[in-house]
């Protein structure tokens, strides 16, 4: 799986409609560039592949006043909805050690249900548990990675980092269950894109030939 299309079908979702650099410049405000591999050139194929597939679908705009090319603006349809929400149930559960879905996942954690998140969350712990449980039928963690010589080290880099998010999993579980954010249907939500003409701070600034489209 990869991570883009969750950020690029959920950041559209969250505009309404956007043109293409809303889009990157919600992403470089989530950090996404940094995390994922939500780099322009990706971000601009993402959403012209997925208007493709009818995930997305593209309103055509004339040329303004001062000239210039066409601008697209980009609206989720019906089934990049549902794809949407299989894509991040699927990133909450899954055990695969790649950051960046996991990471993308989090950040539409609150569209959906508090319960519905719990219970994905509780999922995942069971999954990593599960995964963790077949590599030491062949790695003793207790009796240290030298038993395996240096490579023994990658087994324990793999175990530390289940263990660790394991651990924080529950931890944000017992914050969700705690009261904490707003979740789908509790409120306003808080608010995570930038409004038109609003400045990124964490914008990186490199100008791609997609940000005009």
């Amino acid at each position: 799986m990869s991570a883009i299309r969750l950020l690029v079908l959920g950041a559209v979702r969250q505009h309404g409609r956007a043109h293409g650099y809303q889009v990157r410049n919600d992403l470089e405000y989530w950090g996404a560039h940094e995390w994922s591999n939500a780099k322009p050139g990706s971000i601009y194929h993402a959403l012209k592949q997925m208007a493709k597939q009818g995930l997305l679908h593209a309103h055509e705009f004339a040329p303004s006043t001062a000239g210039g090319p066409p601008r697209t603006e980009y609206e989720i349809t019906d089934w990049g909805t549902e794809e949407f929400f299989r894509l991040l149930r699927e990133s909450l559960v899954s055990y695969d050690q790649k950051m960046d879905i996991q990471s993308a996942a989090i950040g539409f954690l609150v569209e959906l249900t508090r319960d519905e998140a719990v219970t994905l969350l509780k999922e995942r712990i069971r999954r990593i548990g599960a995964w963790r449980g077949a590599v030491t039928e062949h790695y003793i963690p207790e009796d240290g990675p030298e038993q395996l010589g240096h490579i023994g080290e990658i087994m324990n880099l793999w175990v530390h980092t289940a263990d660790s998010d394991s651990a924080w999993t529950q931890g944000l579980i017992d914050r969700i269950e705690s009261g904490a954010y707003t979740f789908v249907g509790e409120g306003e939500p808080f608010v995570g894109v930038l409004a038109e003409g609003q400045e990124n701070p964490y914008a990186t600034g490199d100008r791609h030939p997609g940000d005009d489209g």
